[in-house]
């Protein structure tokens, strides 16, 4: 577990890896303004964008803030700020998700920069949407100390002292997904099986964030594989708060590591619905396909978490709760494609890799 990485210093945007005494270490920003910009330019050119590769207005801005933390960054009031291991984690997966997005859309013929534009509405309601359920959840813990209403309006902002839940992300990104399609005149189902594995790509690279930030973690577990987490991590310090640890204990007894599981099934399924892809017979089927698997290995995954407990009077969680409902959207899906939109002119053919209408043009 490492909740924060390192720590970007703005006060001397140069200095290399210095660890600290008594914290995390710390890399002048400039190196890593540098280091984005080299992941920029290797993910356009992989994408097949080389035309960014060249001196334009694509890379003014990556100038301007090299330029900015150089001269600016030595006399602002703060030494530098944290980089989270969760956070990171997320934008890897966000960003894996839309370049296998866009090659996906360049196979079928659809045109990649309407994923860009996507992208950006998933984003901003995903975090709305993930930051509402967790307040909905965890609304006492996060209040607790805050008496006026700005104190308030701070802690409901406030990412680095709680975070997001998944199942809300995905609620919030489904509105955008639905209001960006009518927006822009889309037609949702097509776009969604394109998405979707990325959907789940994203989901994968999440959960090792959650294993870095300590939380979504498991019952206790005897078998080989189990982690403990050390006196003063998050996981730790629930555990202790609700008397299943001795708090001068130097550990946590060995727990069940759900992040690493989740993370897998995440990766199982962006590869499952991604390989289907070829072979559904209506659109929307590859999305259908989704709804179904992921809420049936998430509630049985939950029967191995110990971070939430059973809702409404059973030992069914939130989130498991959250997932009998997608399930049902799933099969309504599915029933729908094929009652209803038998004959629609929008039904793509059973495609697979090998046959030409499935290659990028």
């Amino acid at each position: 577990m490492r909740q924060v990485l390192f720590e970007v210093w703005l006060q001397q945007p140069w200095a290399g890896w210095t660890p600290q005494p008594l914290g995390v270490e710390r890399l002048g920003a400039g190196w890593v303004l540098l280091a984005l910009g080299v992941l920029y330019g290797l993910v356009q050119a992989a994408l097949g964008h080389r035309q960014l590769l060249k001196p334009s207005a694509a890379w003014s801005p990556w100038i301007i803030a090299l330029i900015g933390v150089t001269f600016a960054g030595p006399i602002l009031p703060i030494v530098g700020f944290p980089v989270f291991g969760y956070g990171v984690m997320v934008l890897i997966g966000f960003l894996c998700g839309i370049g296998f997005a866009q090659y996906r859309a360049k196979q079928v013929g659809m045109n990649p920069e309407v994923i860009m534009d996507l992208a950006f509405w998933i984003l901003l309601a995903g975090i709305a949407g993930g930051r509402m359920a967790y307040l909905a959840q965890y609304h006492r813990e996060v209040f607790n100390s805050s008496s006026t209403l700005p104190q308030q309006l701070f802690a409901a902002v406030n990412l680095t002292q709680g975070g997001l839940v998944l199942i809300g992300a995905m609620f919030g990104a489904a509105l955008g997904f639905m209001v960006f399609c009518r927006l822009r005149k889309i037609t949702a189902l097509p776009l969604l099986d394109v998405i979707t594995p990325s959907i789940f790509i994203g989901v994968g690279f999440g959960r090792i964030g959650c294993l870095l930030n300590g939380c979504c973690f498991g019952d206790r577990c005897d078998l080989p594989w189990g982690i403990e987490f050390s006196q003063g991590s998050t996981t730790f310090n629930i555990l202790a708060m609700r008397g299943f640890v001795d708090p001068h204990a130097a550990h946590t007894m060995p727990l069940h590591p759900t992040q690493i599981y989740s993370s897998l099934n995440g990766f199982i399924l962006a590869f499952a619905t991604a390989q289907y892809f070829w072979y559904r017979r209506f659109a929307g089927d590859v999305f259908a396909l989704g709804c179904l698997l992921y809420p049936m290995t998430r509630i049985m995954l939950e029967f191995l978490r110990a971070d939430e407990m059973g809702q409404f009077g059973t030992s069914f969680t939130i989130s498991q709760w959250y997932s009998v409902g997608i399930f049902c959207f799933g099969l309504g899906l599915l029933a729908y494609n094929r009652l209803v939109r038998r004959q629609s002119s929008d039904t793509p053919p059973a495609v697979s890799p090998g046959t030409p209408s499935a290659q990028p043009g």
